[in-house]
């Protein structure tokens, strides 16, 4: 079954559809709109146009390789990550939209100067998902949340953050691969925007994204597979025989980018997985930073997300970091997933 979204240029009565012009219209359609998400969204979308501008030339300036530092996951920080983060931080904190940040890279919450306005929304972010694969050119990306504040005024808390995905407003991810690309949801329909770099400007290139059914792939880090649990093993080796849905074993895809897998399931269908093991039960994935809005951007899509136990956009974080079990794609094959592992 194929993808039910427009490919290549946008149909003649969308040119001049850029990103800017369908946020706007958005903004219109909805009665109370302040211009707030607005301004927050153009905010984002000139962060990712700087840090694609670095990325895409990352060879040719000093960005690559590490920073000589450990993040909060305790992960090796790339360059790159310093620089996206920063970047991320920088476009949003003056614009007067949101009133805390929280980022993979930082311990705690990114509090907003005193000295800027404070709004009312909250931006979590990934900057940078990918690190690894960034000294070897192959797609990375950038994940954003955006929740509503639930304290009254002034300054954000910790506790603006630690919302529910199903809290959610908006969530979105910008791919950096061989073109640019920006795909975001506020929920009802997901819609995919391409850089055109001479331009400057993010055009609609994928409108009303729609993830089929069922998929012929699956996306899993197999080199973790003595550590999986025996359903999470039988699951996998069930969809590489020929008692796989459709008769045919799935084929297997497998980037190591969240954001480049995901993207590639939401176009074509299957399966991405990145599940526990013995090692970590709870996966490797952030709730707030991945898996959240990825979750987002599926069920939006038509598809679905479980831990494998339960919807993703349901589990209540308790902390910024926390960490959960990821099954994403086409419903039917994500269903299938759960039925193996629970």
């Amino acid at each position: 079954m194929e993808p039910t979204h427009s490919w290549g240029p946008p149909h003649p009565e969308q040119l001049g559809w850029t990103l800017d012009r369908h946020i706007l219209e958005r903004q219109r359609s909805t009665p109370d709109a302040t211009g707030d998400f607005t301004g927050l969204f153009q905010s984002i979308a000139l962060a990712g146009r700087m840090i694609a501008s670095r990325v895409h030339k990352a060879g040719l300036s000093d960005v690559l390789g590490r920073a000589g530092e450990t993040n909060v996951q305790g992960e090796e920080v790339q360059k790159l990550d310093v620089l996206a983060n920063q970047v991320l931080v920088r476009c949003v904190e003056a614009g007067g939209h949101v009133c805390v940040m929280a980022s993979e890279e930082n311990e705690d919450i990114i509090p907003i100067p005193a000295h800027f306005p404070h709004g009312k929304y909250v931006l979590m972010f990934d900057p940078l998902d990918g690190s690894s694969n960034i000294d070897v050119c192959m797609s990375i990306g950038t994940i954003f949340s955006i929740h509503r504040r639930t304290s009254k005024s002034g300054p954000g808390t910790r506790e603006d953050c630690l919302q529910k995905g199903t809290s959610q407003v908006a969530a979105g991810y910008i791919l950096y691969g061989s073109s640019t690309v920006l795909v975001y949801t506020t929920g009802d329909g997901v819609h995919g925007f391409t850089l055109d770099p001479l331009v400057g400007e993010f055009f609609l290139s994928h409108e009303n994204i729609r993830i089929p059914k069922r998929g012929s792939t699956y996306s899993v880090n197999e080199g973790n597979t003595s550590k999986w649990s025996p359903g999470m093993r039988e699951w996998v080796q069930w969809l590489k025989s020929d008692e796989a849905p459709g008769g045919k074993p799935y084929g297997l895809r497998y980037i190591g980018t969240l954001v480049a897998d995901f993207h590639r399931t939401l176009l074509k269908g299957g399966v991405f997985a990145y599940p526990g093991d013995v090692k970590n039960p709870n996966g490797k994935l952030r709730l707030l930073y991945e898996c959240a809005p990825m979750a987002f951007i599926a069920e939006a899509a038509g598809g679905a997300a479980s831990t494998g136990t339960q919807r993703v956009l349901d589990v209540e974080p308790e902390t910024l970091h926390d960490r959960v079990p990821l099954f994403i794609g086409s419903a039917d094959d994500v269903a299938d997933a759960v039925r193996h592992v629970s």
